[in-house]
């Protein structure tokens, strides 16, 4: 492609034919690469920056660029000497579309010259000089007039030789190439140039000239050049949006919110959506370049192609673009992206104000008092985004490849979802070296010996003291002494010793964040994090009502602050007076303080926009998941501004005539329900929880309550009680979004999507709602905390989330942190890519030797195959992503059943590589062929006959039997017969055929496949029926499938 530094061409700049193509018309009439248009600083420098020309002819005609034009050789030709004059490389074969991102009059970028950064130019590449002393400049967006003083320092210019005066292919004035070097001024002039002139002494002259430049920059500046950027282009508004004055554009993420917010604006504002990002880094190798100073290559979707189109013809005749994204950091930097792009598009211009807007929930109020208040872009934000797109990048396309070549199977490795995968295998291992202790209890049933109408009523209470002695956990550690104990309480006589009465206040909870709302959706409504979030969006963008009305239910939902703005307060707590009483509101508005490690409590906690719209009130509207949801945060919010529940407590000590032996009991009863009322309120909630208790008052309580010291009380029953200690459970989603929250690992935004790409990668996989790590998940874990040890340590991921956030605050440069960190990183790759993958596998047979090699007989290591080599643990691309087998293979194929392998084969629908003897079912009557059951890559089948050299044997899968040891002759032969013809079909005459594959039949027409149903016998399904299963799917089209649209990349760019 082509790629120039410093310079390249505008769309507009019109082209003469290929015979009075003359050097000026595509040197001079060059746009000024990207600079920050939102730096604080006037002076702040980008460096390392390449662009790319489009193919669609900006520069030449179509015929120009045509293979061996001669046309194309001359501009080919003479570009490549342009490059030379300013002293940076050229590479030709224009290709690409490109995206010369925000501009400005004045240009910001690096030349490269011998590959060494050095100081500071300043440059412009003018057309003509005024009379004052001013310049003037001819950029894609017309002519800009940039002053310049006439106080700088001339100097003589230089006369030309005779020998070297040429003419140009133009009859205008002469152009100059002023650079400014450390202070001081080099002018180089060339002369005009008559049409007559050859393009090779253009050509001649400019190289000569050009000569001069290149001595000067390197005397004073070393091999490489920056250039400083002068003032932005792009005009930001802080005046009010609403009421308009004029038309307006507002670009929000999604269709839905688009169209909520449009039916609150009117026809003044013109609402679309961005449906997203519209740009992203390549995904591909050297998206980022830390050698570049981290330029970045980003890639447009096609899709968005189409959205950025849509915004360009709404922007025309408008006033004002307002850039209505999240409140996020990701949103923010979708309004930095479009802005990009459209200013590349050339959709923004002079005429065109831009304006950043903010709202934390979608409701008419709060949408028009954002447009009352805007703001610009938050360069801090945007920073912060491109260090952490660029530091992610950085580990997944380092560490993956790496995986890819050391542990076959593993698909990739990020520094979020590698922390918290190491969180459940470290939880994995205590799990596997914990070693169960046994210990006893003794419970007691006791009642009161004159117990009146509560006579035959017991309360249970537990031994605390024997032999004058406190009792701990491991106390009593066999049946002998707990049968010991139970001899001893069941002789004495025992009455009250101490009873104490007490009263506590249990606070309300806080109100929901990203995480605890994610928590309790999965204990209390058995959600993923993902369809929590997935839910909870869909919430907060809008829902019509049954009055037509579309509005927002709840506010955003990814934050980690607790506050509640003043307005929503005061409506609850009228909401909670009229319902409750007056009692119920908290005396003042309970303030809550940040809990979460790095919070950055940038927007309000998650609330319903409007308190008074009770769940009662939306059902029929939202489904249900969704109204259990609401209902959930409608809760939360209510409780949280109301008063404490208090607690009244009663304990109970007893003993027998010594008190050598003293059991203890306890009751509570609540006194006042203060919050919890709200937990009760069924006329509100609509949705009852199932589990809720809705028995009478703990009757142990008034029983307990009713005793006083030296009671006399008569033992009931005494049984001792054996137990064993437990291993500490595995994660739930829950609970690893607790713990990850805790130690500050990622961010709310991200905690979903982290557990999905380990259940997608196959990672964990989840059973009885925890997650539990495959063994593959496992030895990713194990190799990166081998050999990139930063990368699953918990304190050093939670301190770079830190040093991300205080880039978002402005307190750390990205870039800075972003060297720091790929300098060790750079370091991990180097020695990891020369480490073998024979030492792989040593490293993790000795991790997991004790596990992997327990379920052998004896856990002897001798192959029982060949009786001469070793089981050695091997890594696998398929199934487990391992297998234990012999050191003498291929001489040997033997491998063994594993401890990991054999009970993830039999939960998992993945390839495995578990290789049983082959079992004979039986041979056929006419032909005598064996008729076998093996187990391959991709799970069981049944083979027809044996394996031979030039012959393959029909097979057919049997993954979709649930138990493959019943499977008999008859069965095998009946599932070898697919794939048959079931007819022809009555449109065309081509076959119908009904198959067998690994998830069970289908039935296939051309290029139509539609599976059939597992309630349908396979014997059962004739013509008739293929053709109604078939009826239901689209058509696929013939031939050669059409690829998707390649996304174009459209910039190599380095902001900031």
């Amino acid at each position: 492609m082509i790629q120039l530094h410093r310079t390249f061409f505008s769309t507009s700049t019109s082209v003469p034919s290929c015979h009075t193509l003359s050097l000026r018309h595509f040197m001079f009439r060059a746009l000024q690469p990207p600079i920050n248009a939102f730096s604080p600083h006037a002076s702040s420098v980008i460096t390392g920056t390449t662009f790319q020309c489009r193919r669609t002819c900006l520069l030449f005609p179509r015929s120009v660029t045509a293979k061996r034009s001669p046309a194309r050789s001359f501009a080919v030709k003479s570009m490549t000497l342009f490059g030379d004059y300013f002293g940076f490389p050229f590479a030709a074969n224009c290709t690409t579309p490109f995206d010369h991102g925000l501009f400005s009059k004045g240009f910001s970028t690096r030349v490269a010259d011998g590959g060494n950064q050095g100081k500071r130019v300043k440059a412009a590449v003018v057309r003509g000089k005024e009379k004052d002393g001013s310049v003037v400049s001819d950029a894609a967006s017309g002519k800009e007039e940039v002053a310049k003083t006439a106080k700088k320092k001339s100097v003589k210019k230089k006369k030309p030789s005779p020998k070297k005066k040429v003419s140009a292919a133009s009859n205008s004035e002469h152009e100059e190439c002023v650079a400014e070097v450390s202070g001081k001024s080099t002018k180089l002039k060339r002369k005009k140039v008559s049409k007559k002139s050859s393009v090779d002494s253009a050509i001649e002259k400019i190289v000569d000239n050009s000569a001069s430049v290149k001595d000067e920059l390197k005397k004073q500046n070393g091999n490489s050049t920056l250039i400083e950027e002068a003032k932005p282009l792009l005009n930001f508004t802080p005046k009010p949006l609403y009421p308009p004055s004029g038309k307006s554009v507002v670009v929000v993420e999604s269709v839905t919110k688009a169209k909520v917010i449009k039916g609150y604006l009117g026809d003044m504002y013109e609402v679309l959506p961005s449906y997203g990002h519209v740009r992203d880094l390549a995904a591909r190798s050297g998206s980022v370049r830390p050698d570049e100073d981290f330029s970045m290559v980003w890639e447009v979707p096609a899709p968005a192609w189409t959205h950025l189109k849509s915004i360009k013809v709404a922007l025309s005749g408008a006033e004002n673009l307002i850039l209505a994204s999240d409140p996020d950091r990701e949103g923010e930097a979708i309004a930095w992206h479009i802005i990009e792009m459209l200013q590349q598009q050339g959709a923004l211009h002079d005429n065109i104000s831009l304006a950043r807007v903010v709202f934390h929930e979608i409701t008419e109020k709060s949408i028009k008092g954002a447009l009352q208040t805007p703001r610009e872009i938050d360069i801090n934000l945007v920073q912060a985004y491109l260090a952490r797109r660029a530091l992610d990048y950085l580990i997944g396309f380092n560490i993956s490849p790496l995986l890819w070549r050391k542990l076959p199977g593993c698909q990739s490795a990020g520094r979020v979802q590698s922390a918290a995968l190491a969180l459940i295998c470290d939880r994995e291992m205590e799990i596997d070296e914990f070693k169960p202790k046994e210990y006893w209890t003794v419970e007691v049933q006791l009642k009161k010996e004159d117990s009146g109408s509560n006579k035959n009523f017991t309360f249970p209470a537990r031994l605390t003291h024997f032999d004058s002695k406190k009792l701990n956990q491991f106390s009593i550690t066999s049946d002998t002494e707990a049968r010991h104990i139970q001899s001893n309480i069941n002789s004495a006589n025992f009455h009250v010793v101490c009873l104490k009465k007490s009263k506590t206040r249990r606070n309300p909870p806080t109100p929901y964040i990203t995480s605890t709302l994610q928590q309790d959706a999965a204990n209390k409504l058995h959600f993923t994090a993902s369809h929590t979030m997935k839910l909870a969006q869909k919430l907060y963008e809008g829902v019509e009502l049954s009055d037509g009305v579309a509005v927002g239910l709840i506010t955003y939902i990814r934050t980690d602050g607790f506050h509640i703005s003043d307005e929503a307060v005061a409506n609850i707590r009228s909401l909670i007076i009229e319902r409750y009483g007056q009692d119920f509101a908290a005396q003042s508005a309970p303030k809550y303080f940040k809990k979460v490690k790095n919070a950055q409590e940038a927007h309000e906690a998650i609330r319903p926009t409007d308190i008074c719209k009770l769940p009662s009130m939306l059902a029929g509207i939202l489904d249900e998941e969704s109204l259990k949801l609401y209902t959930l945060i409608w809760s939360r919010t209510v409780s949280c501004q109301m008063e404490p529940a208090v607690i009244e407590q009663i304990h109970v000590d007893i003993g027998n005539g010594d008190k050598s032996i003293v059991l203890r009991t306890a009751s509570s009863m609540v006194e006042f329900p203060g919050y919890q009322a709200v937990y009760t309120d069924v006329v509100a909630e609509a949705v009852h929880d199932k589990d809720r208790d809705e028995s009478s008052p703990d009757q142990t309580f008034g029983v307990l309550n009713s005793l006083k010291t030296g009671d006399p009380l008569c033992v009931v029953q005494t049984e001792p009680c054996e137990h064993h200690t437990q291993p500490p459970p595995r994660y739930s989603e829950a609970s690893l979004v607790k713990k990850l929250e805790e130690l500050g690992i990622g961010r709310p935004s991200t905690y979903a999507s982290t557990i999905k790409v380990l259940r997608d990668r196959n990672y964990v996989t989840v059973k009885n709602r925890v997650l539990s790590p495959e063994f593959r998940g496992r030895m990713v874990s194990a190799f990166l905390s081998h050999h990139f040890s930063e990368v699953t340590d918990y304190s050093f991921t939670a301190d770079m989330e830190t040093e991300l956030d205080n880039v978002s605050a402005g307190f750390t440069e990205w870039k800075g942190l972003l060297r720091d960190y790929w300098t060790r990183f750079k370091s991990y790759c180097e020695r990891t890519s020369n480490v073998h993958i024979h030492q792989v596998e040593k490293m993790l047979e000795k991790k997991f030797g004790d596990f992997l090699f327990a379920s052998l007989p004896d856990q002897s290591r001798v192959c029982p195959s060949c009786m001469e080599g070793t089981l050695i643990f091997k890594v696998s691309r398929f199934g487990a992503g391992y297998f234990i087998g012999c050191d003498q293979h291929p001489s040997c194929k033997y491998i063994a059943k594993t401890l990991y392998g054999t009970e993830e084969e039999e939960d998992s629908s993945q390839p495995s590589t578990r290789v049983d003897e082959p079992k004979l079912l039986g041979v056929t009557s006419g032909s005598n062929e064996k008729v076998l059951l093996k187990t391959g890559p991709y799970g069981f089948y049944v083979q027809l006959g044996e394996d031979r050299k030039g012959y393959i044997p029909k097979r057919a899968s049997v993954s979709h039997v649930k138990d493959v040891g019943t499977i008999t002759l008859e069965d095998a032969l009946e599932l070898l017969q697919y794939p048959v013809t079931l007819g022809n079909h009555p449109k065309d005459g081509q076959p119908v055929i009904l198959k067998l594959a690994r998830v069970g039949f289908s039935v296939r027409h051309r290029r139509t496949i539609a599976s059939v149903p597992k309630n349908i016998k396979p014997t059962d399904v004739t013509l008739e029926k293929a053709l109604e299963f078939l009826s239901g799917k689209d058509v696929r089209r013939s031939g050669r499938p059409k690829g998707k649209s390649k996304a174009q990349e459209v910039e190599v760019i380095e902001a900031f």
